[in-house]
């Protein structure tokens, strides 16, 4: 299906529209800022009426922009959020004070987007983005938290300068379209720094050539490490570490595992460094950390008998945070894993440090013609010494195959990608959606 800016009125509702917008653009990513720019100025948007801050990196972004969403709303802002891609439905993607879009506006949105970009064609991506920007200027935010969906340098959330960055970590994923180093990479992350704008690397070994990139900007740059740091936690609680001044007490992130707490040390970095335009209090920062929630970071349920473990690894660096945190906690029964990913990641950087503890996996195919194949999922497995690996039809069934399998004492990973964990998690009863018609 297509359509030209007057014929988009035949559209009834928001699956209409996402439909189409899969259509309008020739490719699903088409990584550039002109047409977002353009739009945007349209919109009368080229410099929003709110604080912007921009999430980047490969992993942790969500974790980053829940955080900080928590914390800026604590201390009494009114908070946007733009994350990518949903797990679930479309209108997770933007957020105010934690409600989700409805339907609704979304469509309204989208229909003031297409009056206004003329003969311009929008991704997927990039028509997500000018909405949600959209989207908290009728809301009249104090704040907006936009992650970065792919890089960062060309990135659709880049064609607005921030007032402050964060890079979560650097390394390797989607390099068809970034580069096949961290050094190349780096550069395309840094791509979110500005001029005398405060940037935030928690990533604690930042390849030079992200260095150099802040020094040529002259970016306020704040290393993990060199300007703030965190100790390891005691009790429920952990410190923060600036380079001057006192610690401060806080409390753990309650989602996730041991990564949380070096990326709850970059948002406090982040929150300090714009105290002056946004303060924030000690009290707001600790209520904040404490109160952020995030679905599939290490999210735990009992389904059965069995402990269910889901999280959206899925490149190398994401999978052996995960099989660490299984690793120093080990059970006295079997570790079963449902595994899918995109055909274009690395199959054996992922699967290889679960080899060792995982006894029975199950493959499934998601994501469409980008999916890869359960069988040969299954087949990598094997041949990479794997103890048992079978392929399953869908996720509902491989879902009810170790729901009848896993006992007590023993444990279930559901992993590799977000388009499995969603629907597992709606498979086995444990998600509802909300209403898409709330104002």
């Amino acid at each position: 299906m297509s359509a030209t800016p007057s014929d988009t009125g035949r559209l009834a509702d928001l699956d209409d529209w996402l439909e189409w917008l899969e259509t309008l653009h020739p490719k699903k990513i088409d990584l550039g800022l002109e047409r977002v720019i353009a739009v945007l100025g349209a919109l009368d948007l080229a410099d929003p009426p709110y604080r912007v801050v921009t999430v980047g990196g490969t992993n942790g972004k969500g974790s980053c922009v829940a955080l900080l969403e928590s914390i800026y709303r604590q201390a009494g802002y009114r908070v946007g959020a733009y994350t990518s891609p949903h797990l679930w439905r479309f209108n997770e993607r933007m957020r105010v004070d934690f409600r989700e879009a409805s339907d609704a506006e979304i469509v309204d949105v989208f229909r003031e987007i297409d009056s206004a970009r003329g003969d311009i064609t929008l991704s997927y991506f990039e028509c997500a983005t000018v909405a949600a920007m959209a989207w908290f200027a009728r809301r009249d935010v104090d704040i907006a938290i936009l992650e970065v969906g792919l890089g960062g340098r060309l990135d659709a959330v880049n064609a607005v300068d921030p007032d402050a960055s964060l890079i979560v970590s650097i390394a390797l994923d989607h390099q068809a379209w970034l580069g096949e180093t961290r050094s190349v990479i780096a550069i395309e992350k840094a791509g979110i720094m500005r001029q005398g704008r405060p940037t935030i690397v928690a990533d604690p070994q930042p390849p030079e050539s992200l260095l150099k990139r802040a020094d040529e900007l002259d970016a306020k740059l704040l290393l993990s490490g060199r300007d703030f740091g965190h100790d390891s936690a005691s009790g429920d609680t952990w410190h923060y570490r600036p380079r001057s001044g006192d610690s401060l007490r806080l409390p753990l992130p309650n989602f996730g595992g041991l990564v949380q707490r070096g990326n709850a040390a970059a948002c406090v970095a982040l929150v300090l460094a714009l105290g002056e335009e946004l303060p924030v209090s000690e009290d707001s920062l600790g209520l904040g950390i404490a109160g952020a929630q995030i679905h599939a970071r290490f999210e735990r349920h009992s389904v059965g008998d069995a402990e269910w473990i889901f999280d959206v690894a899925h490149n190398p660096a994401a999978a052996r945070v995960l099989a660490a945190e299984l690793d120093s906690e080990p059970v006295s029964g079997r570790t079963f894993a449902v595994l899918a990913m995109m055909a274009d990641k690395d199959v054996g950087g992922v699967i290889d440090p679960f080899i060792d503890l995982v006894d029975e996996w199950v493959t499934v195919r998601v994501g469409g013609a980008r999916g890869a194949d359960a069988e040969t999922l299954a087949e990598a497995l094997r041949s990479g010494g794997a103890r048992a690996a079978a392929a399953a039809s869908d996720i509902d069934s491989a879902c009810a195959r170790l729901r009848k399998t896993a006992g007590s004492n023993d444990r279930v990973i559901v992993f590799g990608s977000c388009y499995i964990v969603g629907p597992a998690m709606t498979s086995l009863g444990l998600y509802c959606a909300p209403s898409s018609t709330g104002n």
